[in-house]
């Protein structure tokens, strides 16, 4: 099967050329483009606005950009959805969206907002954004009039937060900018469309499929353009099981006409090499082809294009936290403290918390410390350690060991400085804490006489949440109780 014969990347070129041809073509790789020519170009936006038309979800931003004709509310409607729509998934964003939207339903309303962004942002997580959000409508409203920048380029330029793919959605979905935009889903559709097996995170790479997508995006509907690609690189064009039949573009697919090559290959009906372009040999490596480490792999399909450079593992930390708890009017109360406005989990509320000492002593005796500053003196007997949570945020695996300390008959604790403050339990769920808390208190609530708080998540083990065992296991259960310390359980789940 013949490829089409327009340029699929950087360095791609019949095989057959000669040795000087080559040696040219090596010199001038980095400033090839992946471009498509013009019935490309005129297929694909067709294709894909026509399926775009059928297939779209139905989606609360998208209700918004269609329906606001002021143009300020809608760029801002698309801005919150973009925001929480980073590294999370439309199904997590929705209940979200639509409670923030009817808090804060313009501009203004976000920007005359308190601490309350950090609470209702709890649990939606890279909580920076929420942080961000409200600075730029603040600075939209102080300083630019309360109207949104108009370009992508101002949008960028003048708003905190906001960089390229942001900017570009905003300005393309709500003020017709034919500005083209490149997030994951469309990093992925356009290495698939045009072959390109290289990182798409890479310098170069990003950079050729941000030309791309402007050549690409269609001028008279730039807006359901971008938001299209988006939408099939999340529904059809998925990382790990594309559905390539149901694709609109797929007679455009370079990645797709790969895989019949192969295919034809394998099973001897096409002889010797295919007529289509390749990289040719000894010219160097061509930064847009699959690297050279991950050749073709015939069970992936087109799952072979993109490859991603394998992420480094985050960095390992522990902390110890404590639950402290007191009775009060209203029921017991927890005591809670604000993080630093800046920094990981800038301006949330969390339990106390130590960095993690090599021995329990040490350890008991900074979480300890750290207690008193807030609460005053405390009996040091009731510390009890009731297991273990690991958190993974983004860049950081964080192991906090979970302690608890009930105060009982004695004085409730009426006063805190500031940057503390006691809650219900009622409270504490709908309060500005990460979910990281959120298992940390699960785990306390757990250990709790008469309580019997594990789940499937959380994973904690406790007395009443077990199965009675079999008679055999319980000899074997005997047999090893006396060797084995269970004063500890432990608690493993990955952040969403």
């Amino acid at each position: 099967m013949r490829k089409p014969r327009a340029a699929v990347g950087s360095g791609h070129r019949k095989q057959a050329a000669s040795q000087e041809g080559r040696q040219k073509h090596a010199k001038n790789n980095s400033q090839a483009k992946p471009s498509a020519c013009d019935a490309e170009v005129t297929a694909f936006r067709g294709s894909l606005l026509s399926w775009y038309d059928q297939e779209k979800r139905d989606l609360p931003w998208r209700r918004r950009a269609e329906d606001e004709m002021d143009l300020d509310r809608r760029a801002y409607a698309v801005w919150v959805s973009e925001v929480m729509l980073q590294q999370t998934q439309v199904a997590t964003v929705i209940n979200y969206y639509t409670g923030w939207m009817q808090k804060w339903p313009t501009l203004q309303d976000l920007a005359s907002a308190s601490l309350e962004v950090n609470q209702l942002w709890a649990g939606l997580g890279y909580y920076s954004r929420g942080r961000r959000l409200q600075e730029g409508a603040r600075k939209v409203v102080e300083e630019l009039g309360g109207h949104m920048p108009r370009t992508a380029e101002t949008l960028q330029q003048l708003l905190p937060g906001v960089g390229r793919y942001t900017a570009g959605a905003i300005a393309s979905i709500a003020f017709g900018q034919a500005t083209g935009v490149v997030d994951g889903n469309v990093a992925r559709v356009l290495c698939r469309v045009r072959a390109i097996g290289a990182d798409p995170s890479s310098t170069l790479v990003s950079q050729q499929l941000w030309g791309l997508a402007q050549q690409l995006v269609d001028p008279a509907r730039p807006g359901d353009f971008n938001q299209a690609a988006m939408e099939l690189g999340a529904t059809v064009c998925t990382p790990q099981r594309p559905l390539c039949s149901q694709c609109p573009v797929e007679s455009l697919c370079r990645a797709r006409q790969r895989v019949e090559q192969e295919q034809l290959l394998a099973s001897g009906s096409l002889s010797g090499s295919p007529d289509v372009e390749e990289c040719a040999p000894n010219t160097g490596q061509c930064h847009l082809c699959l690297p050279p480490s991950e050749p073709w792999d015939q069970t992936l399909g087109v799952v072979n294009f993109p490859r991603k450079a394998s992420r480094k593992p985050p960095r390992e930390e522990s902390s110890a936290t404590c639950v402290l708890e007191q009775p009060g009017a209203l029921g017991a109360q927890i005591l809670l403290v604000q993080r630093p406005n800046s920094g990981l989990l800038a301006g949330l509320w969390e339990f106390p918390s130590v960095t993690w000492e090599p021995s329990e002593q040490l350890q008991r005796k900074a979480l300890l410390q750290e207690l008193q500053r807030w609460a005053g003196p405390l009996p040091a007997t009731h510390l009890r350690h009731l297991g273990e949570v690991v958190h993974t945020f983004s860049h950081i695996k964080l192991t906090y060991q979970v302690y608890g300390l009930a105060l009982e008959g004695q004085t409730p604790v009426t006063t805190v400085p500031p940057g503390a403050r006691w809650l219900t339990q009622e409270e504490f769920h709908t309060a500005a804490v990460s979910t990281a808390m959120k298992k940390v208190f699960r785990v306390y609530q757990g250990q709790q006489p008469g309580t019997c708080m594990g789940s499937k998540r959380s994973q904690v083990s406790s007395p009443c949440s077990r199965k009675k065992p079999r008679m055999g296991q319980q000899v074997l259960d005997n047999f090893f109780r006396s060797h084995i310390s269970t004063d500890a359980h432990s608690l493993n789940s990955a952040a969403q």
